[in-house]
């Protein structure tokens, strides 16, 4: 004889109920470095954003962050790693969560609600080629300065800027949430989910623990502290960093190598 569960399980009907597909979208950060003319000068640091530039309407020829729909036999984050490695031929090693966003007018094709992610590659890993159907993929240099009516969003890439206008509606459980004034030409409601991932990622950046993602096994102290200003868009003392910073590195045998620069002591990760 049927249980009662079963018996529901065979009469019930999902096609009866509203079905929203369900994508992935992913910011991916990096820090890339310039080379200053002069060899007595550091090289300078910017936090960077992989973008692509959609090859398929809608918004054809504009600029989103990469991602996709996921599959009916796959995870959500499954499908945003499956995503940003077909559309940029580059895959990140691990994603954190920046929220939902599921306004029922975000995208004009329908009822589309996105998993939006963050994620860090150090940039020895930063090469990027479009693929499946992204026309392009580039890194843009990322300025984020949040006002209390306005926050505004500046993303360049050689002969490329897109300024978008954004306000802060909230912030809740670590997450801040915002509404787009002027999207800059991005697509759908990208802008909104590039500022809470850089909201989140600034927050994160306080406690130390992520900023060593963007660098390599072994690293300056100056490097590492380098990360964190560009990150935070801040400037510390370097005796105050080096004192906060002691309880995660350990100090190795190793030193930098390369003319013009005095060498200096390579540190790891605790």
């Amino acid at each position: 004889m049927a249980s009662s569960e079963e018996t529901f399980l065979s009469e019930y009907r999902l096609e009866d109920y509203d079905r929203p597909s369900v994508a992935a979208d992913i910011a991916l950060f990096t820090i890339r470095s310039e080379e200053e003319n002069s060899y007595r000068h550091e090289p300078e640091n910017h936090l960077s954003l992989l973008l692509i530039q959609r090859g398929e309407h809608p918004f054809q020829g504009a600029w989103a962050l990469p991602g996709g729909f996921m599959r009916a036999d796959e995870t959500i984050e499954a499908c945003a790693y499956r995503e940003i490695t077909t559309e940029t031929n580059v895959t990140p090693s691990a994603l954190m969560s920046v929220g939902v966003f599921s306004e029922p007018d975000r995208d004009p094709r329908g009822r589309i609600i996105s998993n939006a992610f963050l994620s860090i590659i150090g940039e020895e890993n930063v090469q990027a080629a479009g693929g499946d159907d992204a026309a392009d993929a580039r890194w843009f240099k990322v300025q984020f300065e949040e006002g209390v009516e306005r926050s505004i969003l500046t993303l360049k890439e050689t002969d490329i800027t897109i300024e978008a206008v954004l306000r802060k509606k909230h912030s809740r459980f670590g997450r801040t949430e915002y509404e787009i004034l002027e999207s800059g030409g991005l697509a759908f409601d990208h802008a909104k989910m590039i500022a809470a991932a850089l909201a989140l990622l600034r927050q994160n950046a306080k406690d130390f623990e992520l900023i060593f993602d963007f660098l390599p096994e072994r690293f300056t102290l100056t490097e590492l502290q380098k990360v964190q200003e560009t990150i935070m868009n801040i400037s510390v003392l370097p005796a105050n960093f080096r004192r906060k910073i002691a309880g995660y590195v350990t100090e190795t045998d190793e030193y930098t190598k390369g003319a013009g620069h005095r060498p200096a002591k390579l540190f790891r990760r605790k």
